[in-house]
């Protein structure tokens, strides 16, 4: 890949979006980020360059939510979450670049899916708080999704949503379970050889538009409409979702 100023066009807006994302709002969209890159870069490549920006972006979160998370349930995602890297690892040990591609592509239709469906009330949350089980399963899930699309937020917002959380404490849990998480998948990327030192460099050009992001979504999280910053996201994910698949399969 050269990195040229049409690279940048596209990558500087992608990472600002994800700061945006993680900063201000706990839907999990900024996983939009690398499926942007996905179009353009090997879907590897794109996973290693936007993981040390997401790891970033939560250091520079942390603070404003700093012990706001709700520690039962954040525990639990944790907990379950070291299982679902693994698993993740595993499977990209095995998988080529159009099965990684293919899986982030779903990821990014499915998201749009469940939330637009969650929209609609054809899925309900329970009523009841979901038990310790379910805490664990949701973490495994999402560190499985998060390592192979960084795409952890759903499973673990199905789980924190059914226990009424605070929007604080639901973004405050949001931060914290993915800082954790994100942590060990650069563990496992390294050992997998995903981050070379070409990408690092980039990252490290990339890195203010990841601060400015992340400034701006803790400003939005009380400013900006829910509603549109998702509407924003859906469309996004729609189409980079809908590329993917379609370079997948052919």
């Amino acid at each position: 890949m050269i990195w040229d100023l049409s690279f940048f066009a596209i990558a500087a807006p992608a990472v600002l979006f994800a700061g945006i994302s993680k900063g201000g709002f706990g839907s999990g969209a900024a996983f939009a980020s690398a499926s942007i890159l996905a179009l353009i870069l090997p879907p590897g490549q794109a996973l290693g360059l936007m993981l040390p920006l997401l790891m970033l972006i939560d250091v520079a979160t942390l603070g404003p939510y700093w012990r706001k998370w709700h520690w039962p349930s954040a525990k639990l995602l944790i907990l379950g979450g070291v299982p679902g890297v693994i698993i993740g690892a595993l499977v990209y040990r095995v998988a080529n670049d159009d099965v990684i591609r293919f899986l982030i592509g779903a990821m990014s239709l499915l998201f749009v899916v469940w939330q637009i469906a969650k929209a609609r009330g054809l899925i309900k949350i329970s009523e009841r708080p979901l038990g310790n089980s379910a805490g664990l399963l949701a973490g495994t899930t999402a560190g499985f999704t998060s390592f192979v699309s960084h795409a952890g937020g759903p499973p673990a917002a199905i789980y924190m949503l059914s226990l009424k959380l605070t929007k604080t404490q639901y973004q405050s849990n949001t931060v914290l379970v993915f800082w954790i998480v994100n942590s060990l998948k650069a563990a496992a990327y390294a050992f997998l050889g995903i981050f070379t030192l070409d990408l690092l460099m980039v990252d490290l050009i990339l890195a203010p538009f990841a601060l400015l992001g992340a400034w701006l979504g803790v400003k939005a999280h009380h400013l900006v409409p829910e509603k549109l910053f998702y509407a924003i996201t859906y469309v996004l994910l729609a189409i980079t979702g809908t590329k993917l698949i379609f370079d997948a399969l052919n």
